[in-house]
């Protein structure tokens, strides 16, 4: 028996590397489907506590999102913490969201304790609002703050555009734990590190069909069968045919985005934030890479297209938001699709005794695909219960075709929403200022009006008697006295 190899471009594009596909049946503890970030991390873990485990993948290494990302690391969810808290209740809302913040801090000490090469790291994230929001920025932040333990801070306006030259946006939650990687590199070195700690990993080998029944299940491929006590299905929309209902449980979609050519000085001048940027409304995303290049997300589709196609979009959003900088060039335009979930959580936990599922990362970021791969291992191999608290977040089924054209209508109906929402706000804001300014010249008007000396020997206008209040003469003075007496 022996091990195929076939070479590979890595996701930087410039190195080869060896792919090694699955040739002869093996055995271990645990078997992972999918080499993604959630999949690699399951690996790495595991291994580390001391189980066998092999990674199957059907194409290579993060060749989808897990490799196309704007690398952004963040605590939460899709879900809204007040939408969280209504669905399990506020302790539970609180653990969940404990869990994200493990997920940071576990890429944290991975990116940096490892000393991943050319990581890009750099702190700080900054989530900006449309609309002027600032009661409800005052409530989130006392939430996130005393009740969920995590430090925030509140940006005002003028600080906001003063980091971000533009009118679109208002206040902003800031983030200073967050931080930002090359979401591709980091996917990489994330496998290296799991092989260096025992696990195996095996690419071209999709999986053809899994029998979870009996204490050792079995998994087919192509070339060869495995054995496993448990299989993790750490895969995306395109677990295929074995997994269809799994697969069938995630509205696919797709998200491109473009890296600029170098902009100089007017991007230092028009962007002073180094963090991560992204709308409250899950619309702009975007970050300075490079030193004087943007990486930007556009809004997501429902359906596959050719990602150079979005180009000219992405040109255009850029271009609305920072009109400084007007037409960029586009250098690199990467995309991938991702499984999003029905109720907008991840899919985490145990389908059968020793079958599980690590899946659902859509709009949910590095943190939760982290959080599930570290949680599962500690599951599988510790017997750590946690996973429950994702129990209330079942398989649900995304709607198929029907599904997938509704999710695009909502998405082009939130857009618009929020379009308008932001252009309503901008009027108010301009109506506002416009209406200071009015209040501001009268002011100046009557004050100067007050300090203007008036003509010698006259009376003021306002001290001049009335018409009918004019002095009587003299003789009808005397007349009134005499009657008087």
């Amino acid at each position: 028996m022996s091990e195929t190899s076939t070479s590979a471009i890595t996701a930087t594009g410039t190195a080869l590397r060896e792919r090694v596909r699955l040739t002869f049946d093996l055995d271990v503890d645990i078997c992972v489907v999918g080499a993604g970030l959630a999949g690699l991390t399951v690996a790495l873990e595991a291994a580390r506590l001391g189980a066998s485990v092999a990674v199957l993948e059907g194409r290579h290494v993060g060749w989808n999102a897990s490799g196309a990302n704007l690398g952004t690391v963040i605590p939460g969810y899709s879900l809204s913490l007040s939408e969280l808290i209504e669905r399990v209740g506020f302790e539970d809302a609180r653990e969940l969201w404990a869990l994200s913040k493990e997920g940071v801090e576990f890429i944290r000490a991975t990116a940096t304790e490892e000393l991943m090469s050319g990581i890009g790291f750099s702190e700080g994230a900054l989530e900006v609002s449309n609309v002027d929001a600032g009661d409800q920025l005052i409530s989130r932040l006392q939430m996130l703050a005393e009740d969920f333990d995590t430090e925030v801070e509140g940006w005002q306006i003028e600080r906001v555009r003063n980091e971000l030259r533009t009118n679109r946006y208002f206040h902003g939650v800031y983030y200073p734990r967050a931080f930002q990687i090359d979401g591709r590199k980091y996917v990489h070195g994330l496998a290296a590190l799991a092989k260096r700690a025992g696990a195996r990993i095996f690419e071209d080998t999709p999986v053809v069909s899994i029998d979870s029944s009996g204490i050792r299940k079995r998994i087919v491929t192509p070339s060869a069968r495995m054995r496993a006590s448990h299989i993790v299905l750490a895969g995306n929309v395109h677990l295929g045919a074995p997994l269809k209902r799994l697969s069938d449980t995630l509205l696919p979609v797709w998200r491109y985005a473009a890296v600029t050519a170098p902009l100089g000085e007017r991007l230092r001048h028009t962007v002073s934030f180094k963090g991560s940027v992204a709308d409250a409304d899950g619309i702009d995303h975007f970050r300075v890479v490079d030193g004087d290049r943007l990486i930007w997300a556009r809004p997501e589709t429902t359906w596959e297209a050719r990602p150079q196609g979005f180009a000219g979009s992405i040109q255009r959003r850029i271009a609305t938001i920072f009109p400084e900088l007007g037409r960029v060039e586009i250098a690199e335009v990467l995309g991938g699709v991702v499984g999003q979930t029905v109720h907008g959580m991840p899919q985490i936990g145990q389908l059968r005794k020793g079958l599980w599922v690590a899946s659902g990362f859509g709009r949910q970021g590095l943190n939760t695909s982290a959080m599930a791969g570290q949680l599962i291992a500690r599951s599988i191999l510790w017997g750590d219960e946690r996973w429950r608290l994702f129990s209330p977040f079942e398989l649900v089924w995304a709607g198929g075709m029907t599904g997938r054209v509704a999710g695009y209508v909502v998405g082009l109906w939130g857009r618009g929403s929020s379009a308008a929402a932001g252009a309503l706000a901008r009027h108010r804001e301009r109506a506002r200022a416009q209406e200071r300014l009015r209040e501001a010249r009268l002011a100046e008007a009557n004050r100067q009006a007050a300090m203007r000396p008036l003509p010698s020997g006259r009376l003021p206008r306002m001290n001049r008697p009335a018409p009918s209040q004019a002095a009587e003469p003299a003789d009808q003075v005397a007349d009134h006295e005499s009657e008087g007496a």
